[in-house]
Parts: C-alpha cells; structure tokens; sequence
C-alpha cells in the first residue's frame, strides 16, 4: 500500500467543526485527526505547552518518549511498518534540535514524517530568546518542505499540504514550526478538502515511448538483472515486482532498503549488492549487460568503486524523483514515475529473453559461494543466532535494526518474505535508531511479534526508551548482540589498521539485564547456544517487554567485504 492510499483510507471530516472559534493548538490536533493520525509520539516543553494542554484527554493516542530522538525514530518505525506518516512533536531549542537527527534518518531512506516543533513567540523571534533556535533553517537541507507558521489561520492548509508533500512522490519529512502565540491564538475552524500547490506535481505516470525501450532491451538482453531497491516498498510494489521476475526470468538483487520488497526465498533472489552484499549479486552486476535499477539510488555501499560499476552494462533507471535519474551512473533509458505504474506498464508489454545460460552460470554461484560461517557449538555466534531467531518466527516478525555488524547478519541471515518487515537506518547509517523504531513498529502492529535487534553500542544511544516499553508494556523483544565492541569499527581497523584498535572497546558497559530490571522490564542473557535456545523460547512466550543479552563472539567478522574504495568483485571473502 503507498503512503498516498493509506492516507486516503484513514482521512475523516468532522463538518460539525467547521466554523467554530479554536485555538492554534486545538487546530492543529483537529488536523491531524483529519489526516487520520492515531498516534504521537513526543516531550512536551514551554514553546508546546499549549499543543500538550489541549492533548489532555484529546482521542490523539500521545505517547511520550524520553527523548525527542527516541520520539523521532519511534514515529519512523511507525511509518516504515504501516505506509502512514508518523507524527512527532517537540519543543523550540534544544527539543526541535534532537530531532536533526531523525529527520535526517526519514530523509535519506525516504520516510513521511510530519514534525510539529514550537517556537517562541513571534515578537521574541531574533532576540535570542530563551531555548529560542531557527530550526527551519536548520532542517532545510534534510526536509522535503519546511513551515514557519505566523497566523493560526494558516494551520488547516498548511497541515494539509505537510501531509500531502510527505505523503507524495518521493516521500519524506516535512517540518512545521509553530510559534507560541500562534498556538494560543484563536481564529475560526476551517480544513481545505484540496490541496493546490503550484509548481508541487511529482510524475508518477511513466513515460510510454520508454517503457517501450526498455522492453526493447530486455528483449535483446543477454545477462540482465534486476536491482530493487525501497522505492519498490515505499510503493507497495511488491506484487509488480514478482509479476515482472515471473514474467521475464530475471534475478533479483535487493539492496539493504529493498530486502523486503522481494522474497528471500525466491529462487531468482540473489541476495544484497555491495560492501557486504553476496558473492552472486555483486558478481551478476559485474558481469550483467543490462542493469535495471527500480527504486534504488545508487549508494556508495552499493557501487563501491564507481568507475568499475556494472562495467559492461546498460542501465535502466526507474525512479520517482528525477534528480535520482544520473546523478551517480550513466542512464541507458531513464524512467520517472511510481514504481508501481511503471511495472504495471512494464509487465502489459516485456518479453522474456534468452537467458538460459547466464541463469545456470547465476545458481551455481549462489550453490558454491552462499553467505558462510564456522559455527561454534560454545559460543554464540552472531550469524547464528540470527539463523536462530529467524527460524523460530518462521520469518513472520517485523525486524528492527541499528547500524553495524548485527544489522549485516541480518541482511544476510533472516530471510524477509514480508513487505514493511524490515526497519533499518540504511542512508544516514543512525545508531541508536533501532530499539525506538521497534516501539514505533510495535504500537502500529500490536498482534505482531516486534524483534530489536541493535549492537551493545547503538542500544546505549538510546535505552533510556525502556521506560517506554515498560509504561505501555508493550512485547517488543529486544534482542542485543552484546561483543562489547563497536564492532564493525573494530572489524575496518582489524582489516585495514594493522588490529589497532582505538577507542572501541564497550566492555565497560552497563549490566543490560540488571538495566532492564531497573525499568521493569524482564531481563535474560545468555553466553552459549544452549542458553540462547533457552531464553528465546522464554522470551518469545514472554507476554511484555523482554530484554536478551546475548553475549557473542567478540572478533567475529562480517564476510564477504569489499574494501573501502574496491570494486564489487574485488571481495574479501573471509578465511583466507
């Protein structure tokens, strides 16, 4: 389901409103219901004092976290998990700042967020006022659209326009800044049912004449294969994208923001490109003589050496916004539209090519070359325990990570059949953001087993939010894949600085289960794979929150792995 269509579904009217006098800060909540906002996450604060008075009792589901960026990424997981916009609120200064880094998050990995921050009051504005920040100018590089409200009035269209721009195209975060005054201010109730933005009308119609040639090079192509990325998601795509690999006979390669908008247990499936992407997949784009590229922009960590990317190819680019199209590699036949649409269009008209013996040359790399470990029967070894957790919920649970080793290992090791399953920081890479976004996850799916999988490191960056788990005693499971190292650091200066490591050492950390006795919250750990069998199996019984301390090998390393600056078949394959 795109974002627009869950919108759609949930928006409602309130006609008995119409008309009547209201604050600012009781406009901007009706609003929101009319939006069909259910939840809030946010810390209230003097610039946001009116909005939280008029919270009180209000039907807006208000969850208060303990820190703005744990409000922030908790509205992420929201979105991310249903196709709505997550809603956050914070206060003016310090408040709004915490929220940079989500918003940036939502930014990268195109994610609709909506964000209401106050401000001081308008005729403070400049003087430097007390928690007094210019936060529309500092988000304006990391937002779709920015607001400054200066008249109560203005709220309902402005409202309206935040979701509509959040919620369109290419989606992502909008802010409003609404000064204090204005939230006290009241003026008469209106909600505008259209929005009319000049010079705002993303292409989500696919242009027919190259939709024509890109069938055309299918035909002729010999070695094709498909790199999906989360537009394929974010466009509820999923069904298209299966009807087109069927159709055509040609493999699929997910990038990290794409694992769960194909299945991983597809035949055609060959894994994720890139710095820790499979063997196969980086090889079928080397070796490819048509790449096309549906929903994915072209990371960095999925080129790596760009001179050498896909060298004997031609490129196909779908994408929604335009400015993806070219900007890192060379475009064969540029598509702009809804991925959705555009594989609809594709799918009336594509042919399968004759593709037989580069299919056979791509199963029997993935048959010598699949992702690999030496297992331990004495120590936890983290891709098995991913395996593990994967196993016992059959695949069916939605998946949160940090950033690091863990979040690799499950790109490699727990097979995603599901859309929206998958909840990972892949463009801004933010630490700190899985547990949150497992709240966020959590609240939008309560009959769903919610899994956080972070690293001792991220899950330090933002554990203060076990209070929230607690309070609403909600089953998220949070899993910590404790090698009390910041692990992936410590692997680039194993490989790459001669083992010296600097400042990567956690083994000073805290005592995780006693943490999470002390919010409440069931705490278990385990050291061996026995113990991890056992305590699982609890923990997934548990009815509440539940924290596992799994302490892990400490030096295991990610594999396969493209240095930093290589090209993607220059691989390091672990055990040599």
């Amino acid at each position: 389901m795109s974002t627009e269509t869950a919108m759609a579904e949930k928006r409602s009217y309130f006609p008995q409103d119409l008309g009547k006098p209201m604050t600012g800060a009781q406009i901007l909540l009706r609003s929101l219901l009319m939006e069909g906002v259910e939840y809030v996450f946010g810390y209230p604060g003097g610039a946001v004092l009116p909005i939280y008075d008029s919270l009180y009792g209000h039907e807006l589901k208000h969850i208060l976290t303990r820190h703005e960026q744990g409000a922030i990424h908790a509205a992420d997981g929201y979105a991310r998990s249903t196709g709505k916009p997550g809603v956050v609120i914070a206060t003016s200064g310090p408040g709004a700042t915490n929220l940079v880094t989500g918003i940036a998050t939502a930014m990268m990995d195109s994610v609709p967020l909506v964000c209401i921050t106050g401000n001081v009051p308008q005729n403070l504005i400049g003087t430097d006022a007390f928690q007094e920040a210019n936060i529309c100018g500092i988000t304006f590089p990391i937002t779709k659209h920015n607001y400054f409200v200066r008249d109560a009035a203005e709220l309902p269209r402005i409202i309206r326009e935040a979701f509509h721009i959040a919620t369109t195209g290419r989606p992502g975060p909008v802010l409003v800044d609404i000064p204090k005054d204005v939230s006290n201010q009241v003026t008469n109730y209106y909600y505008p049912e259209k929005v009319q933005l000049r010079g705002y009308n993303p292409t989500t119609k696919p242009n027919r004449l190259q939709i024509d040639r890109m069938c055309q090079a299918i035909k002729g192509a010999k070695k094709p294969v498909i790199l999906a990325g989360g537009g394929v998601v974010h466009s509820g795509a999923e069904k298209e994208l299966l009807d087109f690999v069927e159709k055509t006979k040609i493999p699929v390669i997910t990038t990290l923001m794409g694992l769960a908008g194909f299945s991983g247990h597809h035949p055609f499936h060959l894994g994720m490109p890139g710095m820790h992407g499979s063997y196969t997949a980086n090889h079928a784009i080397q070796e490819s003589d048509l790449l096309i590229s549906i929903g994915a922009r072209f990371d960095d960590r999925v080129t790596g050496k760009l001179s050498t990317f896909a060298r004997n190819a031609k490129i196909v680019h779908i994408d929604v916004d335009p400015a993806e199209i070219g900007k890192n590699v060379e475009t064969f036949v540029p598509i702009v539209g809804d991925v959705k649409l555009v594989l609809q269009a594709v799918n009336e008209k594509a042919e399968q090519p004759e593709t037989e013996d580069w299919i056979k040359q791509l199963m029997e790399w993935k048959r010598q070359y699949p992702y690999s470990y030496e297992n331990d029967d004495k120590v936890i070894k983290p891709q098995w325990l991913i395996q593990m957790i994967y196993e016992s919920t059959k695949g069916e649970a939605i998946i949160t990570t940090d950033v690091g080793q863990h979040q690799m290992w499950v790109a490699q090791y727990y097979l995603f059949d599901n859309p929206r399953s998958f909840i990972t920081s892949g463009g801004l890479g933010t630490m700190g953001f899985g547990f949150p976004a497992a709240i966020g996850a959590q609240f939008a799916n309560p009959d769903k087993t919610v899994v956080a999988i972070t690293g001792d490191g991220g899950f330090q960056m933002n554990m203060q939010e076990l209070a929230v788990a607690a309070e609403h005693n909600i089953p998220v499971k949070i899993v910590i894949v404790n090698n009390r190292y910041l692990g992936m650091v410590r692997q680039w200066q194993e490989l790459f600085s001669q083992r010296r490591y600097s400042a990567v050492d956690l083994s000073s950390g805290p005592d995780f289960v006693k943490l999470a006795e002390a919010y409440g919250i069931k705490g278990m750990r385990a050291s061996t794979p026995e113990e991890a069998l056992d305590v699982w199996n609890k923990a997934l019984n548990h009815e509440g929150p539940v924290l596992i301390d799994f302490e892990v090998e400490p030096e295991e390393n990610v594999f396969p792995m493209v240095p930093p600056g290589a090209g993607l078949d220059d691989m390091i394959m672990g055990g040599e």
